[in-house]
């Protein structure tokens, strides 16, 4: 399946308990995890595609992101999407970094709402 350029292809939750919150997703959805190591499962994709769909992250009560999920973008040109983002005036929280699979940076929308955009490795 081919990923369109600049659109919504990864839904990313910041969890307090990631054994709790992997439980009750499995047990309430039936969705099943990738591993990355303690702060890190990846949603696998329903269905039995391949990839993953989203992920959760290992966070504490008040890094911004607990009780709102992280939506992430996917880009043909990271460094285009970056430049972008920031003439949009959009506020860059981590600038570009690498991940297993590829590279992402991650911004606040002009009303603060947390998203990301990631390319594949190169």
């Amino acid at each position: 399946m081919a990923i369109a350029h600049h659109a919504i292809d990864y839904v990313e939750f910041t969890v307090t308990d990631m054994v709790a919150a992997q439980a009750f997703y499995s047990a309430a959805f039936g969705w099943t995890f990738k591993k990355y190591g303690p702060g890190y499962a990846g949603i696998r994709r329903m269905g039995g595609g391949d990839g993953e769909m989203g992920g959760l992250s290992l966070g504490e009560k008040g890094d911004g992101g607990i009780g709102g999920p992280l939506v992430v973008l996917y880009s043909e040109d990271l460094e285009q999407s970056l430049a972008r983002v920031r003439t949009a005036g959009g506020i860059i929280q981590k600038e570009i970094f690498e991940f297993p699979g590829g590279r992402r940076f991650e911004f606040a929308d002009p009303s603060g709402n947390a998203l990301a955009v990631w390319t594949k490795a190169r």
